[in-house]
């Protein structure tokens, strides 16, 4: 196995190469047809490799070597999954698994609100985030964002119209607001949260539909709420009456035994739950999931069915195999400690490497964390300096309503990074700031 990896690591294979066989390595090594099928079998677990059925072995995918480390590009634009750390293997059973389960299923349209069996499996499941609720109340989506997109255009029992929303937020709802032209207003988020004495202004002056608020590791600056700040916006829409949207997508990755959502704090239906498995598993399952109120629950179903009639049901039961037979609660144990160990690394670096005159935010699940530049200064400047040292970050000036836009903020994830590459891009960072000060 190793004389396999130095020939990787060489450029001899590159992503999407096939290997040589099984009876052909044997040849070249002088070794049995077992101890070739052992090697590979050890870089498939090690997520290398993946076979294919009467095909062979195909390279997935190789990391540039410690000696070109100063030509490698540091991306911290990036925020998808550690592809690294993601259970391919394991799901690829629970896949096969779930077409033989569910092969009948898979010639008939299935429920709007999801499969059965799997929305009693995620009720379950969401009990360890403190969110106890009936499986009755849960639909499965297309990702979160089809929820999201799904609710800002429905009427909602309070008859308002206006959204409140975290100034900024991610790309994907600004455009579900500015594509339909929807009245919104901007509440800033900043290193120490939001001002509630401003939300509360917010909730009393104007017809506040609902509040869309990521509650842990906000996108894209990394903040969380504390139980304290949850239970006084909680509070402030059962007030005024208003909805919270609570965006959980990553409070799978929460360290902190005792960090609660909001729902945990009404959950008659006042905060609409909400939870994706993007970012913790394979994006491209695109499987999300939304806690309803009941009166909510019809006219829910009748748009979910106007937009794709139903999520594939393959990917559902996989899902339910998934969570039911524990591979989640390992794999989710794991990414704690992998996100956290960035988080920690990345705060360090802001503190040994930014100029006193920039500031920064969150970072304590490794995901996302944005950086405050000095004043004057245009992310797009700097995201282009950056680029000609090989580091890449996101301008997040769309990442704000038109009339709340700001220009000095650019957003990072190190969820794709390797550890040791952190600190080295963070300087450069540092530098491109200092760069264009001169």
């Amino acid at each position: 196995m190793r004389e396999m990896l130095n020939r990787i690591s060489d450029g001899h294979f590159k992503p999407g190469d096939k290997l040589p066989s099984i009876r052909s390595l044997s040849e070249d090594f002088s070794c049995s047809l077992n101890t070739i099928v052992k090697a590979y079998n050890e870089m498939e677990k090690e997520h290398k490799i993946y076979s294919v059925p009467k095909s062979g072995y195909y390279l997935l995918g190789s990391r540039q070597t410690e000696s070109s480390a100063s030509e490698e590009i540091i991306d911290f634009s990036s925020a998808g999954p550690d592809r690294w750390n993601m259970p391919y293997r394991d799901y690829q059973h629970c896949m096969n698994q779930a077409i033989e389960l569910y092969k009948e299923e898979m010639f008939q349209y299935s429920e709007p609100l999801g499969l059965q069996s799997l929305r009693y499996q995620l009720a379950q499941q969401l009990q360890d985030l403190q969110v106890f609720t009936s499986s009755k109340r849960i639909c499965v989506v297309s990702g979160s964002q089809q929820a999201l997109d799904l609710l800002v255009s429905l009427p909602f029992p309070n008859g308002k119209e206006e959204i409140c929303v975290e100034q900024p937020t991610h790309f994907s709802f600004i455009d579900s607001i500015t594509s339909r032209s929807l009245k919104a207003v901007g509440i800033e988020i900043s290193q120490y949260g939001i001002d509630l004495n401003y939300l509360e202004k917010v909730f009393k002056e104007r017809s506040i539909k609902f509040f869309y608020t990521v509650s842990r590791f906000q996108n894209p600056t990394g903040y969380s709420y504390t139980n304290e700040e949850k239970k006084k916006i909680v509070k402030l829409a059962q007030k005024y009456d208003v909805y919270i949207i609570e965006d959980d997508y990553m409070g799978d990755l929460d360290t902190k035994g005792k960090a609660d959502p909001m729902f945990a704090y009404d959950p008659s239906g006042r905060v609409i739950y909400t939870k994706s498995f993007s970012k913790v598993l394979l994006p491209g399952l695109r499987l999300g999931m939304a806690v309803l109120p009941e009166e909510l629950l019809r006219d829910f179903s009748r748009a979910k069915f106007a937009a794709d009639v139903h999520t594939p049901v393959l990917t559902q039961g996989a899902l339910e195999i998934y969570l039911s037979s524990g591979m989640y609660h390992a794999h989710i144990q794991k990414l704690r400690r992998q996100y956290k160990k960035k988080g920690t690394i990345l705060k360090q670096t802001y503190l040994d490497h930014l100029p006193s005159n920039a500031s920064f935010t969150g970072g304590d699940s490794g995901f996302y964390s944005m950086i405050k530049l000095p004043s004057g200064m245009k992310a797009k400047q700097l995201v282009e300096h950056l680029k000609k040292k090989n580091v890449l970050v996101q301008d997040a000036t769309n990442m704000y309503l038109p009339e709340y836009k700001k220009e000095n903020r650019i957003r990072l994830s190190v969820s794709q990074v390797e550890d040791r590459k952190i600190p080295i891009g963070v300087k450069k960072i540092g530098e491109g700031i200092r760069d264009l000060q001169r």
